[in-house]
């Protein structure tokens, strides 16, 4: 699997891998998880249980690519559709897997293929802005927010599948990406930084991409959100990473826990460049991760984005054979990656 094709499997299943590994010590502090792993912390997938759940960072990621796919669905048809409406009943969907009732005012979408996928049926933490952001009637809009004052990083960890649009520019995928973002967050570092995100994964989709240079232009992209907190995560990320991994103390002093949207971004950012001097593509995955997911704050999101940036700079050629072994719904992932392709093969 290789080319485009292999960058969509890439960043769902590496997204997965990470969310998956911080899912397990999401809510432990550092000491904990020496206690419970070594010094070193967790540095395996296959050492937890099998199969290593995921949490609602991968279901939402899935949810969002199963919106993106109904509107190409519609678009292939020769049929236009609000592409923020689309997402936005895609995670009513998902709100229902969660259990909750939607709001009778609200819409109440008819169930598509991803929906019968119990696997994906199970609460995992989810975020309070997103369960809140969904529970009324309305839509959320950049001009009408939601949670006006949430930058949770339950906007960036769901933002991978805009950047891996093919054939659409950039300026697009960071609107699209920060007009879903809107429909349950509302602060701007929240909208900004799923938009940065999105399209840090849309630069990587080029195969003659450089990682570094894809940091440069998204710190750039920062700079010029109008967003001081998140162009000053990144830009310290960047720095960070210069001088190779430092200890997990170290790397929440400077650049937060990951609850918080930009902070989510920075240390994902962080773990993939400091750990770039790996030897091989999976050396590097294996690295990042251990990186990104050990430390006090919320190891999920950290090393679900990570693992949706190296996924995709990579390509599945990167994703150890043990760890997707491992992973539990790895089937569901996949399929929904391939119908993601065939719906945007050129």
């Amino acid at each position: 699997m290789n080319g485009q094709s292999g960058k969509v499997f890439g960043a769902l299943l590496g997204g997965a891998l990470g969310d998956a590994m911080g899912f397990a010590v999401e809510f432990s502090r550092m000491a904990e998880i020496r206690s419970a792993f070594g010094p070193d912390g967790l540095r395996d997938l296959a050492a937890l249980p099998s199969p290593v759940p995921f949490s609602d960072d991968t279901q939402m990621t899935l949810y969002t690519l199963d919106g993106l796919l109904e509107a190409l669905e519609w678009a292939n048809q020769g049929l236009g559709a609000d592409e923020s409406a689309v997402l936005w009943l895609a995670y009513l969907r998902w709100l229902k897997t969660q259990g909750i009732a939607l709001d009778p005012a609200a819409p109440n979408p008819p169930l598509r293929w991803i929906d019968s996928q119990t696997v994906l049926h199970q609460r995992r933490a989810p975020g309070n802005a997103c369960i809140s952001g969904l529970s009324g009637p309305d839509m959320g809009t950049k001009f009408r927010p939601v949670n006006p004052d949430s930058k949770g990083c339950g906007t960036v960890m769901r933002s991978a599948p805009f950047g891996l649009l093919p054939y659409v520019e950039t300026e697009m995928v960071y609107r699209l990406s920060q007009d879903a973002a809107s429909l349950t967050h509302g602060h701007p570092s929240a909208l900004h930084s799923a938009a940065v995100f999105a399209t840090l994964i849309h630069d990587l989709l080029d195969p003659s991409a450089s990682l570094q240079d894809a940091a440069a232009v998204a710190v750039r992209r920062a700079g010029e959100s109008g967003v001081p907190e998140l162009s000053d995560r990144l830009s310290a990320a960047v720095e960070l990473a210069s001088s190779g991994p430092v200890s997990p103390e170290e790397l929440t002093a400077a650049l937060g826990e990951g609850w918080v949207a930009e902070e989510a971004l920075a240390i994902a950012v962080y773990a993939a460049l400091a750990t770039a001097s790996a030897g091989s593509p999976q050396e590097h995955f294996r690295a990042a991760l251990a990186v990104a997911v050990n430390h006090d704050g919320d190891s999920g999101s950290t090393g679900s984005i990570a693992g949706n940036i190296l996924g995709t700079f990579y390509g599945a050629a990167a994703l150890p054979a043990d760890w997707l072994a491992a992973l539990e719904g790895r089937d569901v992932i996949e399929e929904l990656a391939r119908q993601f392709t065939a719906a945007t093969a050129g």
